[in-house]
């Protein structure tokens, strides 16, 4: 079974403290190596979702910065990262990965940037029924690893929608996100590819939902051709 090495967190460090090319460079065939059995750990991990999900493919996500329009002007992240990707249109929903030192790994899951079709579309779900959503994010097993859903909101009702209707808590939201963090035992442990797996496991209720949300219309007829 494929593991994170040791040594992914120890690089990871180092790079947090010489996050510069000339640094950097002179240790690229090491990065490279890493880099390499990270992405053979994404692999593990897709084979354990698609036993019983389809992903239609795993994006690892590049060591370089997009500096153009950030204040911050370092040049590497400090971490490695891959997002696992539902095969669209019928399934809908992205698994994500993140790895980095000191207890700041984590998981999530969920829809980071929602099209404008998409975030009036299950608004209208939750204004018509807002039963079958609540009941999964209550669900013990959904909450014990999940917790709550996070992501951006409005502060007031959106408009054309009732600011005193009673899900309007879960209308409000413009984002549909889900976040589990991860010490470093746990990630570097022999059977962590199982173990995420398994949590992506638990969010299947949830995209499943959504996933028949955002291919019917209001009255539940297909969309799909």
């Amino acid at each position: 079974m494929q593991k994170i090495p040791k040594e992914v967190l120890s690089f990871l460090n180092s790079l947090k403290e010489n996050n510069n090319r000339e640094w950097f460079n002179d240790r690229k065939p090491k990065f490279k190596e890493l880099e390499k059995q990270m992405k053979s750990f994404y692999a593990e991990i897709e084979l354990f979702l698609n036993q019983e999900d389809d992903i239609q493919r795993t994006k690892a996500y590049r060591i370089y910065r997009d500096i153009r329009f950030s204040k911050d002007k370092t040049t590497y992240k400090k971490h490695f990262a891959a997002i696992f990707i539902r095969r669209k249109p019928a399934l809908r929903g992205s698994y994500y990965i993140h790895i980095e030192p000191n207890g700041k790994s984590h998981l999530g899951g969920g829809f980071w940037k929602p099209n404008k079709e998409d975030l009036l579309r299950v608004r209208k779900e939750w204004e018509i029924d807002e039963e079958e959503i609540v009941e999964i994010l209550e669900e013990n097993n959904f909450k014990n690893t999940w917790g709550k859903m996070k992501g951006e909101s409005l502060k007031t009702a959106p408009r054309g929608f009732d600011k005193n209707h009673p899900a309007i808590d879960l209308i409000n939201y413009k984002q549909w996100i889900f976040s589990r963090s991860l010490s470093d035992e746990e990630i570097l442990s022999a059977d962590f590819a199982k173990k995420a797996a398994d949590y992506f496991k638990a969010l299947r209720p949830f995209f499943d939902y959504m996933s028949s949300v955002l291919t019917t219309d209001l009255n539940g007829v297909s969309i799909l051709e």
